[in-house]
């Protein structure tokens, strides 16, 4: 475990930041695992023993969390989702968009903020929000809330819950590599399943619209 703590929580720090922010932002964010991340790197940070660390990245991942957020709004504002959905596809398809405006139709302001709990919605919100014209007021104000309800919560439960680990250092050391395992598999399959998507046609009937209920809601 020495590796943990030299490169590690440097590595840790510019994993989950890059993490987060691309789940946020952009559509990659679908095939990322952003819930398994944040869990992981709590338990990760925990074989340090240094509580700070941990309050600090969730801080960091917070603030990258809700900045990716704004970026993700204003690419659907400016571009709509006429590019996201993928005749043929399994996760890009016109399905899941409609499943997601109809959430954010239905629940409006608070679809957002539970957006953050709910991992493809997490990514799509920010877009469909941004081409529907909610308020941007509003929206900044939503997303911030859930990301406060969401990154610390994960962060700090696999720190803390790893912590409670120390009476049985064989166990904790386990559920450190499994957390890092989990990670590398989760994502390599993520990327994999996007490249596979991305080179499917693009579906050009699944653009939304500007809906005005996001704003009333």
């Amino acid at each position: 475990m020495g590796w943990l703590n030299t490169a590690g929580p440097v590595l840790v720090w510019v994993i989950v930041l890059s993490f987060v922010f691309l789940e946020c932002a952009t559509i990659i964010g679908l095939f990322l695992p952003g819930d398994s991340l944040l869990f992981a790197a709590g338990v990760v940070l925990a074989s340090r023993g240094e509580h700070l660390d941990a309050w600090f990245l969730s801080v960091a991942a917070l603030v990258v969390a809700v900045i990716g957020n704004q970026v993700g709004y204003y690419i659907g504002r400016h571009t709509g989702t006429r590019f996201l959905a993928r005749r043929g596809g399994k996760v890009l398809t016109r399905e899941q968009l409609d499943r997601a405006r109809a959430f954010l139709d239905r629940k409006g302001f608070f679809a957002v903020v539970a957006a953050r709990w709910i991992p493809w919605v997490r990514t799509l919100a920010p877009l469909i929000a941004g081409a529907a014209r909610m308020d941007p007021r509003r929206f900044m104000l939503a997303t911030t809330l859930g990301g406060l309800l969401w990154v610390p919560s994960l962060v700090l439960l696999g720190y803390y819950g790893a912590g409670l680990l120390d009476v049985v250092p064989w166990i904790k050391t386990v559920a450190v590599w499994l957390s890092v395992a989990f990670f590398v598999s989760g994502t390599g399959f993520g990327f994999v399943r996007y490249r596979q998507e991305i080179r499917r046609p693009v579906d050009d009937s699944a653009d939304v619209d500007a809906d005005p209920e996001l704003n009333a809601a």
